[in-house]
């Protein structure tokens, strides 16, 4: 049978054809005797002498290749279809192009992408994303998100879903150990039998589980995030396996806390997918306790948030149903507030954070407030880095027990499903 390829290559990583080398991180926030050890070591990519490959790269005359003017040229496409071969054999080639996140796939014969476009009105042409990092623009089709449907075991009704997760793709990666979100609400959770009940975050429900993979199977084939070649990150993140892919029990909201999309403009019957990109995932571990209240360690706990790009809390309904009965939180706001008024860090802990430094040092060099401000304050001082509108608030699981989570993924606007049905 023949098989769909479902990668670019790419010949241009950076969009041009320029020489660079690797050093080490962090850098941000180091004394001068580690940047020196840094040019005093090897470059990371040649394994050469730091210094001696710089001055190689600046003075060694230019190749053919090197002396290309004019626009980056257009990456190179893999064939529409593989030549026929065994199942094995094909399995293991997807391995080694890294096509795959190293479970088993299932392998995209025409027939079966031809049915996976059956879920979805788009013609099969259609650019869903032009995607330009890394290495240079190529578009992300409906076909090839068929493709990557395939592969990861979705059914055709899941494809307006995972049309709309591909509108993000790839995912968030970096250096460090970057973490994805994704958070679906409306009718959809019911269509497709999504759980958001019990065990909601676990590995117990197809949709879920498949929808999650989706995101990570494109992003490596058509977002090309290759380990050594795209990212270099040291541990890199477990959560990228199915991208803490959820639904909100919106049914279990209490009175007056609306749902994520509602909060954010859509329609209650709106279908709707956000993203979230994080680090840090901290549990409460046990249930509620009168003596010290959800709220109480919430803030707690979120001091240890790197407090960059936002926070989402994720909670049973029974801490929510105590939250508004109890203390007040009459609605999502309330809690975000409270958090955002509550939630302290020392300046040194904050800076400390060496992707806080790399984002907001340069800020507040410059002068720009609030970031220049806490530089002129005592490295112990506490600061209140989160805001209100920055802190999400979700209801997830069964109203088993009084658990929570808290963490830094900041939760960007939904995309709607219904436009890709």
């Amino acid at each position: 049978m023949m098989k769909y390829a479902v990668e670019y290559n790419l010949t241009n990583v950076t969009g041009m054809p320029i020489r660079y080398i690797g050093i080490p991180f962090p850098v941000a926030g180091q004394p001068r005797e580690v940047h020196k050890r840094y040019v005093r070591g090897n470059d990371m990519l040649s394994g050469k002498p730091m210094m001696p490959t710089v001055v190689e790269h600046l003075t060694k005359p230019l190749t053919k290749d090197e002396k290309y003017t004019g626009p980056a040229p257009a990456p190179t496409p893999e064939p529409r279809f593989l030549p026929p071969d065994t199942e094995e054999n094909l399995q293991r080639l997807f391995k080694d192009k890294d096509w795959t996140d190293y479970n088993p796939i299932i392998l995209p014969t025409e027939e079966r992408v031809r049915a996976m476009l059956e879920g979805t009105s788009h013609a099969p042409d259609k650019v869903v994303k032009i995607i330009d990092w890394p290495g240079g623009k190529r578009e992300f089709t409906v076909e090839k998100v068929a493709i990557c449907a395939v592969m990861v075991g979705a059914k055709p009704e899941y494809m307006p879903l995972i049309l709309a997760v591909a509108t993000q793709v790839p995912f968030g990666n970096s250096t460090s150990s970057m973490a994805n979100m994704i958070l679906v609400n409306g009718p959809i959770r019911d269509e497709l039998g999504m759980n958001y009940k019990g065990n909601a975050m676990g590995p117990h429900n197809e949709v879920n589980s498949v929808v999650g993979r989706s995101l990570t199977i494109m992003s490596k084939t058509a977002g090309n995030i290759h380990h050594g070649v795209t990212t270099f990150s040291t541990l890199g993140s477990n959560l990228q396996y199915n991208n803490l892919c959820i639904a909100e029990n919106e049914e279990a909201l209490p009175q007056g806390w609306q749902p994520y999309h509602v909060k954010n403009k859509f329609k209650p019957n709106d279908s709707t997918v956000s993203f979230g990109t994080g680090w840090t995932y901290i549990s409460s571990v046990g249930e509620a306790q009168k003596s010290y209240p959800s709220h109480l360690l919430m803030r707690d706990y979120m001091r240890s948030l790197a407090a960059i790009g936002g926070a989402t809390v994720i909670m049973d309904p029974t801490v929510a149903e105590l939250l508004k009965a109890d203390y007040n939180m009459n609605t999502k706001d309330d809690l975000s507030k409270y958090l955002a008024d509550n939630v302290e860090k020392t300046v040194d802990s904050f800076f400390g954070n060496g992707v806080a430094a790399t984002m907001y040092m340069p800020m507040a060099r410059q002068g720009i407030p609030p970031y220049s401000d806490y530089l002129k304050l005592p490295g112990d001082t506490l600061i209140k880095p989160l805001n209100a509108r920055s802190i999400s608030i979700l209801v997830v699981g069964g109203g088993i027990q009084t658990t929570w989570f808290v963490t830094d993924f900041g939760l960007g606007r939904p995309v709607s499903i219904d436009a890709w049905r």
